[in-house]
């Protein structure tokens, strides 16, 4: 085969004056010395190329061609190789040629050597290379020869050793024997994470640097100390030793072996000491040794191993067929000896592993090994297939025996299953990693489900998911969450408890697993899923301090799914998630509460700033100790009150002296004047509203019968509610319960009932404007309020009651009343009651000069009854003597009898009650907008009202827009 080498010149010999037949034997010499030189640039391994300073290429061989990326090596003649494969650092940086080793190479006279820069191939790719170059002279100039190889495998070989390299650091960090490393004087310089586990040790620091000899007791610190010295000598140390673990001082007993850790010149330096539990094998110790004992004595030693040894051994001929095996072998595989002579190991071998096991057995007959270890999967007689560990070695023949195969097995199923746990575990940790960081990020029951759900599904398969919480007011378990679109059921679905396969889960408050729903369904509910298509199920409870609050299920289209331990797993799951709902249910509750009280809190402070001026009721009139009677009496029950009264008579005063004199005494009075609240806000206003119920409602509302809850409501105006408020204020009455505006889920509510009113709700039942059964509910204990004007005896104690406070209030010292002051007062009929006569008091105390209270044409007087006039105005009216001051006693029992009033006017003209006044006011304020009722101009704004309740009580009076045409 002829070679060439691209480049090289052809150049014979000047001719000099030697013999014709010299100087041809001198010319084919030369000849042959150039073809041996290119036989051999062309037939070498490596990459060549020649020079010269500027790095024009002048030869180059089929390697360096190849590597390069040429097709010919002529193509690379007259290139620069610097320009070409050498333009770049290893960094990616240009490589200019002034840096070039090679170039320098050139200047200094000598060779180079370089492993660690690339060279760049005609496409565009680089690789590592080692090169050297040799520095030549021809004729008057200086050549270089450079020699590479790409050095890729190499480099990734490197990378794959330092790789492993930190596998290993890592696998003696994570191993379960404790690895210690010691000086050559016995301390303890460092140890193994999985050592510090196996001792209990939590912080090496108190224990580095201490003599290791000394952490054994007895006989063993001495087998310690031997161990020591013995490989300090470079010599292996071992002995089997007993030490507790710190912590939980279990009993351990540990083989130990100490080596040395040479230097580079083969001198110990450090050592390593390895400590393995034999705790387990330690208890057996004794029997192991006897056993051992009787075989050494044995004479059939080997026949006694063999046929004793708990490891398989089989013994097969050079084609695989198996010549004698022992007992543990025969048991493993199922197989009698007879029966396996018949056979060849790849006849018990799973197809999985054929090829393979096949490949390394002839490997081993032809020298390529010595031994080979294989995990693999065996076929027992009976058809099921194990795992085994085998050691497979060639037994040399002698000159009376042949060369032969031995297999030593051992069963590793169980391990395997292990591992296969293990892994499954690991997974199932993530899984619950996982759920319990969807349970920080996710704060709404619909998330935490979807996320839970999403990590359930990388460990346990199934179709359909679904959680339920126990609702236990109805016994029943309601629908939170699905996956997997069911067609039976929806979300907010309930189903009874003793219906249903999580009634059976909540009463035992353990797992239920169904591998065949068709056959071993007991409830409806179960027979609904065979029916979708779903086979098998798992429902577990969701258990919180031993309390089930809810199920988790899951269920699967195959039959037999779930097993024993997914159930348990998914216990596991449940019980994070069953504690999350729970946290999540106290912070729901904690938020209302806190609304509660914060509403709780702007009422109270509400009621701080009312001005109460009736702090306690005063006078002693028969009427008013008849209606304190009757407070007595209902007081302590819990009955309904209904209280009738005129405006201003004190209904509320009445209310709250109700609700002090009962067991309710300590919690919450709410009131709500259902007048003052427009007719679309009233339903809101008493029970409440949950957020986005209707547009506006940016967060849950607490109703006031909520807020109310323990303690009494107090309905004023009770008749002006809308019909379907009544409604829903029966329900309340009846069952004790309502739902918030927006919501389906009932509240219940333990709410005493108080209401008022000044209208005859029995006309108003009648004209169809307020539902019988709800005044039938009301009026449980009606209580009327007697007017002021059937309290005559008491005008002058209220007087001079309003006359002190208001005096003290603003700041005045006014502390009696005139005598025709008093005598108007008494004279004059109050429709408008103690309010009214609160405010002429107020009004005419702000006008006073001096320490007299005078009345300055404040009052219109009017006709009283005859038998007023007759009763209450026959005694004149005496001055203070200091025996009737005023209200001297201001409770419910009364006072001193009050001072009789002069007589009467004889004439005064009829006043119009406050209804007809009211309504002739909006009449005016109507017909001055001419019927606006909204804007900067309408009626609302003159009479300082808000629309809603301006229209609310033209629908009161059956005021209609058009009627202040003819007001």
């Amino acid at each position: 085969m002829s070679h060439s080498v691209h480049g090289l010149p052809d150049q014979a010999p000047e001719k000099a004056e030697v013999p014709a037949e010299d100087y041809r034997r001198l010319l084919s010499a030369l000849r042959d010395s150039e073809e041996r030189v290119r036989l051999i640039l062309a037939s070498a391994a490596e990459a060549i190329f020649g020079c010269d300073s500027v790095g024009t290429c002048f030869f180059c061989n089929d390697a360096a061609a190849r590597v390069l990326g040429y097709d010919d090596p002529a193509q690379l003649i007259g290139k620069n190789m610097h320009v070409t494969e050498h333009h770049t650092k290893a960094d990616g940086t240009p490589y200019p040629l002034e840096e070039c080793p090679i170039y320098l190479g050139f200047k200094d006279g000598k060779g180079i050597h370089r492993d660690d820069e690339i060279f760049w191939r005609r496409d565009g790719t680089s690789f590592p290379v080692e090169y050297w170059s040799h520095l030549m002279g021809q004729d008057d100039r200086t050549l270089c020869v450079v020699a590479f190889m790409d050095i890729s495998a190499r480099k990734h070989a490197e990378e794959a050793l330092r790789k492993s390299e930190e596998f290993k650091s890592r696998l003696i960090a994570s191993s379960h024997d404790c690895i210690k490393v010691l000086d050559l004087e016995g301390r303890l310089l460092s140890m193994n994470e999985g050592g510090m586990q196996a001792l209990e040790i939590c912080d090496f620091g108190p224990v580095a640097n201490s003599p290791w000899i000394d952490f054994w007791e007895g006989n063993d610190r001495e087998a310690a100390r031997t161990a020591v010295q013995a490989a300090i000598a470079g010599g292996t140390g071992r002995f089997m030793g007993y030490f507790a673990t710190r912590i939980t001082n279990q009993p351990k007993w540990w083989d130990v072996v100490v080596n040395p850790i040479r230097g580079p010149q083969g001198e110990p330096e450090l050592l390593v000491a390895v400590s393995r539990d034999i705790t387990e094998h330690r208890q057996n110790e004794k029997a192991l040794g006897e056993a051992h004992l009787q075989v050494t004595r044995n004479e059939e030693r080997w026949r006694s191993v063999f046929e004793n040894s708990v490891i398989g051994v089989a013994l097969t001929d050079l084609n695989g067929r198996f010549q004698a095996a022992n007992h543990a072998y025969q048991k493993m595989l199922g197989y009698s000896e007879k029966e396996l002579q018949q056979l060849t190991f790849l006849d018990v071998t799973h197809e999985d592993y054929g090829d393979s096991s096949k490949t390394l057995v002839s490997e081993l007959i032809e020298g390529k090994r010595q031994q080979f270890q294989i995990e693999k999967r065996y076929l027992r007689k009976d058809g099921t297939v194990i795992w085994g560990s085998t050691n497979v070695s060639l037994v040399p023949g002698t000159e009376t025996m042949p060369k032969f195969i031995m297999g030593l097995a051992e069963d590793i199923t169980k391990r395997k299953e292990a591992e296969e746990a293990l892994r499954t575990s690991e997974q199932q940790n993530r899984t619950l990693l996982e759920i319990n960081n969807a349970i920080i990020t996710n704060l709404t029951r619909e998330a935490l489900f979807q996320s839970v759900s999403e990590a359930l599904q990388r460990v346990i398969t199934f179709d359909r998911s679904a959680l339920t919480l126990y609702e236990p007011l109805r016994d029943s378990f309601r629908f939170v969450a699905f996956t997997g679109n069911p067609a039976h059921f929806k979300v907010g679905d309930e189903l009874k408890r003793a219906e249903s396969s999580m009634g059976w889960v909540f009463d035992h408050k353990q797992p239920m697993v169904r591998g065949d729903l068709e056959k071993e369904h007991k409830y409806p509910t179960e027979l609904h899923l065979t029916v979708e298509g779903l086979q098998s199920h798992c429902i577990v409870p969701l258990l919180v301090r031993d309390r089930c609050i809810g199920t988790l299920n899951i269920s699967s289209k195959a039959k037999f799914r779930y097993s024993a331990r997914e159930a348990q797993f998914l216990q596991e799951a449940a019980n994070q998630v069953a504690l999350a709902i729970e946290n999540m249910r106290s912070y729901e509750e904690i938020a209302d509460l806190r609304a509660k009280l914060e509403q709780e809190n702007v009422y109270l402070q509400e009621e701080i700033r009312t001005e109460h001026n009736f702090e306690e009721i005063v006078g002693n009139s028969p009427a008013l100790l008849a209606a304190l009677e009757k407070v007595e009496q209902v007081a302590p029950t819990d009955s309904t009150v209904l209280i009738y009264g005129e405006t201003g008579t004190g209904k509320e005063l009445i209310a709250r002296a109700i609700h002090d004199r009962s067991a309710r005494k300590n919690r919450t009075l709410v009131k709500v004047n259902c007048s003052a609240i427009s007719a679309g806000l009233v339903e809101s206003e008493l029970f409440g509203h949950v957020k986005g119920a209707f547009t506006g409602a940016l967060d849950r509302r607490i109703g006031r019968f909520e807020l109310a809850d323990g303690g009494t409501i107090f309905l004023d105006e009770v008749g002006e509610l809308p019909l379907e408020t009544q409604v829903k204020l029966l329900r309340v009455l009846q069952e004790r319960e309502f739902e918030p505006v927006g919501s389906s889920r009932p509240l219940r509510v333990d709410v005493r009932v108080i209401a008022a009113t000044n209208r005859d709700l029995q006309e108003a039942v009648q004209a169809g404007r307020f539902r019988s059964d709800l005044y039938y509910r009301l009026n449980v204990f009606p209580l009327e309020v007697p007017p002021l004007r059937d309290r005559r005896s008491d005008i002058p104690k209220l007087a001079k009651f309003f006359l002190s406070n208001y005096s003290k209030k603003l700041g005045k010292n006014i502390n009696e009343i005139s005598q025709g002051a008093m005598n108007r007062i008494l004279s004059y009929s109050w429709p408008g009651n103690v309010r009214e006569l609160q405010n002429v008091v107020e009004r005419a105390v702000v006008l006073s000069r001096g320490r007299t209270l005078e009345l300055q044409h404040e009052l219109t007087p009017s006709p009283l009854p005859e038998d007023v006039r007759r009763e209450d105005l026959r005694r004149p009216y005496r001055k203070n003597d200091g025996k009737d001051d005023g209200p001297d006693e201001k409770d419910q029992n009364g006072g001193h009898p009050s001072a009789e009033p002069p007589p009467a006017s004889d004439a005064a003209p009829k006043l119009p009650s406050l209804e007809e006044v009211e309504r002739k006011h909006i009449l005016a304020a109507l017909k001055l907008t001419s019927g606006v009722i909204e804007g900067p101009n309408g009626a609302a704004r003159i009479l300082n009202l808000h629309p809603n309740t301006l229209r609310h009580r033209m629908g009161k009076f059956g005021i209609k827009r058009s009627d202040h045409h003819s007001s």
